[in-house]
């Protein structure tokens, strides 16, 4: 696809110098351009991100932090750290922000050691309910190092029982509460958490890898003003490079980032960091809560076309951007319906849903987001059509020609990365 390819500075030079890695790009760029992004945990960069991670910001080491660096010659470089800070503390009226963490678990690590001994008591989800691996999970060094105590969902409506969490806090008196989830739909009272964490003297650390574009965009309530810690990512609805980042009060700075470096990792990735300022600045832009609301818009349209088409949303919808996706009345499970919606080019995963029968690794259900194919201008009606395209692909292996087929005539309409841009 695409005579003309978009990859920014250089391409050529690449190209023509290790023309397989030049065909790797470039096949990814069709992938992209011809099918549809329905993983909740991805999204489409902008230019203008992608042109700061391809950047000589790469070359540069820069242990340490902005006026305070092991290297020299971070005078550069520590602009860049200090336009990401400060843009991120004005998006979300932080008192802290450290932009260093190379991802997501890598800022929950930093957490953990900020906050916590190894064998401390630490309440968390359950990762079948929808929590993260690095929240308990055994093999994880959550999962090892700590004595984790879950939580998890009410049979009856899949939501998240804060009397539990509750009765749970008060048993086993944990020094840390983590709120935050991978594949719960629904909105998270943070307030209730934070009363819970006073209650037993706990500190509280929320997760929200998968939701702070929307807390930037003003489509889902901040958790902020509510956590001692709020760890994130940038790649998700944020629509950033790949990484992480930890927010925390001003009593907290100094442990924070004592943690990130020297305890967690080493130098920074200066052009990631570069990148998370682009991606900052583009959040703060008014035209970026537009796009959050629509994320979340887009959602609760998808999950009600499913559950038309007969396919059982989680909770009964969504208050975010993804559903989870319960297929046990249509008979497929859900490493099926992956497999037989890739290929007819549409890109979703596999995931457990709450007291799924079946183990990780086939699944009673599927999780879909909307921050991709928001990103390519998709709107409402659109979902409706995308969903009638998954319904019907899982339910018939052999509608995979035809769905293609309306797939590509989906995305010629709505283009991702345009050759001229």
């Amino acid at each position: 696809m695409g005579a003309e390819p978009y990859y920014g500075p250089d391409f050529g030079l690449l190209h023509r110098r290790d023309p397989e890695v030049a065909q790797v790009l470039l096949d990814e760029l069709d992938r992209l351009r011809g099918g549809l992004q329905l993983i909740a945990s991805e999204n489409f960069a902008s230019p203008a991100v992608l042109a700061a991670l391809g950047s000589t910001l790469n070359n540069k080491y820069a242990e340490g932090y902005p006026g305070r660096r092991y290297y020299a010659g971070c005078e550069v470089v520590d602009r860049a750290e200090r336009l990401a800070i400060d843009r991120a503390r004005r998006l979300f009226g932080a008192d802290h922000v450290n932009v260093q963490p190379y991802s997501g678990a890598s800022a929950n690590l930093a957490a953990y050691a900020a906050l916590l001994q190894p064998g401390d008591t630490v309440l968390a989800m359950e990762l079948s309910h929808g929590g993260h691996l690095t929240h308990g999970s055994k093999v994880n060094f959550s999962g090892r190092w700590f004595d984790v105590v879950a939580y998890g969902v009410r049979r009856d409506t899949e939501l998240i029982d804060y009397d539990e969490v509750r009765e749970l806090a008060l048993r086993h008196q944990p020094k840390m509460i983590i709120c935050g989830a991978t594949a719960y739909p629904r909105e998270i009272d943070f307030a209730a958490f934070r009363g819970i964490a006073d209650e037993v003297g706990a500190w509280l650390l929320a997760d929200v890898a998968h939701t702070v574009g929307l807390m930037a965009g003003g489509a889902l309530p901040s958790a902020v003003p509510y956590a001692d810690v709020v760890t994130f990512t940038t790649h998700k609805a944020l629509r950033g490079p790949r990484g992480g980042g930890i927010m925390c009060t001003r009593e907290l700075a100094a442990r924070i980032d004592r943690a990130v470096f020297p305890f967690v990792q080493g130098g920074p990735l200066m052009h990631a960091v570069a990148a998370k300022a682009v991606a900052f600045g583009e959040a703060l832009q008014p035209e970026f809560a537009d796009y959050a609301r629509q994320v979340v818009a887009n959602a609760q349209v998808l999950a009600d076309a499913l559950a038309a088409e007969g396919m059982r949303p989680v909770s009964g919808g969504t208050d975010s951007h993804l559903a989870l996706i319960d297929l046990r009345d249509v008979g497929v499970t859900g490493a099926v319906a992956e497999q037989r919606c890739v290929a007819a080019g549409i890109t979703l995963n596999r995931n457990t849903i709450p007291y799924d029968p079946e183990p990780p690794t086939v699944t009673s259900g599927i999780r879909v987001g909307t921050p991709c194919v928001t990103t390519q201008g998709m709107g409402t009606e659109q979902m409706k059509e995308v969903a009638s395209m998954v319904a019907q692909v899982i339910r018939n292996p052999d509608a995979v020609g035809e769905i293609r087929a309306r797939v590509t005539a989906l995305t010629e309409i709505h283009q991702i990365y345009p050759s001229e841009l």
